[in-house]
């Protein structure tokens, strides 16, 4: 592997609530799952780094897991704001929750963050698809329009999330990306773009996250 320092990335997981963002972040993290865990209230944090040895390069992702409830939106902006990586969650068994992905939380990505984030889209829950709502056909064209990386995942199974942050890492690590990331708001004296840290946020200003 390359000594060249671990980049880190900040990534954040969007969506309603109990579409499985915490338990997707758990079984990535520390290949668990608790189908009891509890709603995010506010936000967590964890941390993985991973090795992409096809390129001889390793990556920090710091991880940011926001609430979906209503009365948490307005905290939620504060997270997504500088982050290198979005992953919109829903539910397939819940439609309201893909039309929320789409509606509001799409919307928010495009009005509140860096121009060229990356986005990858989770349709999660995917071991429940004899109650599927949302068609993958649908979700991929969703995907297509708005240049998003989709899989069909599942924590409960452990299907494609080791794989979804694996794609959407790669393409953080592709030069052109970087050449192009902004992480970056308008310049209010209209010069352009200013450079924000990529860093994440300190995790003592906010609890910690121990399991799902």
């Amino acid at each position: 592997m390359s000594k060249e320092k671990t980049p880190n990335c900040k990534v954040v997981l969007l969506g309603e609530s109990g579409v499985g963002k915490t338990c997707i972040i758990s079984r990535y993290i520390n290949g668990t799952y608790d189908d009891k865990s509890e709603s995010t209230n506010g936000a967590s944090y964890a941390s993985k780094t991973i090795n992409y040895e096809n390129i001889s390069k390793s990556l920090q992702f710091d991880i940011w897991d926001t609430a979906g409830q209503e009365r948490y939106r307005a905290l939620t902006k504060f997270f997504y704001k500088d982050a290198a990586i979005a992953i919109l969650v829903y539910d397939i068994t819940r439609k309201e929750s893909f039309e929320e992905m789409k509606n509001y939380w799409y919307n928010q990505l495009k009005n509140f963050s860096g121009k060229n984030i990356i986005i990858g889209i989770a349709g999660n829950k995917s071991d429940l698809f004899d109650k599927e709502a949302v068609s993958e056909e649908e979700a991929r064209k969703f995907a297509t329009e708005i240049g998003a990386i989709f899989r069909l995942t599942s924590a409960c199974n452990n299907n494609n999330i080791d794989e979804l942050f694996y794609a959407v890492g790669n393409l953080y690590l592709d030069p052109k990306f970087q050449d192009n990331f902004s992480g970056e708001t308008p310049d209010k004296n209209g010069g352009g773009n200013i450079k924000l840290n990529k860093s994440d946020l300190k995790a003592t200003d906010i609890k910690k996250k121990k399991k799902c």
